[in-house]
């Protein structure tokens, strides 16, 4: 079985996080459940390639798309994800990789063809059922955090979300690391410069009102470079599910994987 959609450096951290499945009944056990790695096939496939559920060719990744979804459904609501991703900052911060002395945070629209959960009228879309992606990352383009919402919410409704959802970073010796030295922001984030400096966090944000030109776009384009290698996987480029959460989780997983390929570049 090919595994080049779960390599093992990826499967070796995520197996530990993943809960155990309930045991097999004596009498009438029934089929033999499909293996987690298996499994995990199925949902990056479907990440990567954004085909439906029921066209995953179970034998490329040993399960069918069925039992992936709802192995996604189960992990999800496990914590799977953010953990995963937690695991994966503290080898970055353990590695010096990570660097949040600076972060970025930013949104972006993706259009949301079910509706469901956490949608909303775009306005960049001729006012369509869409979702926003919210980012936050470091100055190296880690992804830090990442939230969901209606694609009516604006950015900076999730400014203070998304830095309460920076885990404690570990992997040095001494405190754990969660919260950045200095955020940059356009000025749509303006007003919440008090709320930033509450936190002990320098804001770099454009003002309202001054003509363009802060000059700040030449350290904030790095927020913008993660959600290009976000929407890399064709699944988050349209939201194609109802269930929000779903969604979100396969936007973890994403992070993951980003963060992954950031070590590899290391060694």
């Amino acid at each position: 079985m090919s595994d080049d959609l779960v390599p093992d450096d990826l499967w070796e951290r995520i197996a530990p996080l993943l809960p155990p499945r309930p045991p097999r009944r004596h009498r009438y056990p029934g089929r033999l459940p499909a293996d987690d790695r298996a499994a995990l096939r199925g949902i990056v496939y479907v990440l990567r390639k954004n085909v439906s559920w029921r066209d995953v060719p179970a034998e490329r990744t040993g399960c069918s798309g069925v039992t992936a979804w709802r192995r996604l459904r189960d992990w999800t609501e496990a914590g799977v994800w953010p953990r995963l991703h937690e695991v994966f900052l503290a080898e970055l911060r353990k590695a010096g990789l990570l660097d949040m002395d600076d972060a970025a945070i930013d949104g972006s629209h993706v259009r949301a063809l079910k509706g469901g959960s956490h949608t909303g009228p775009s306005p960049v879309g001729r006012a369509q059922p869409g979702s926003k992606h919210h980012l936050i990352v470091d100055r190296r383009r880690t992804p830090l955090a990442v939230s969901l919402t209606g694609g009516n919410r604006h950015d900076v409704t999730q400014l203070t979300p998304l830095l309460d959802a920076i885990p404690r970073i570990r992997g040095l010796v001494g405190r754990p690391r969660h919260r950045p030295g200095r955020l940059f922001a356009d000025r749509g984030y303006d007003k919440y410069r008090r709320a930033l400096r509450a936190r002990d966090i320098t804001p770099k944000i454009a003002c309202r009102g001054v003509p363009h030109g802060s000059g700040l776009g030449k350290t904030r384009w790095v927020v913008e470079r993660t959600f290009a290698w976000l929407h890399q996987f064709k699944r988050l480029r349209i939201r194609y599910g109802i269930r929000a959460g779903l969604h979100l989780g396969l936007l973890q997983l994403a992070c993951s994987i980003i963060c992954l390929q950031r070590l590899r570049t290391s060694f």
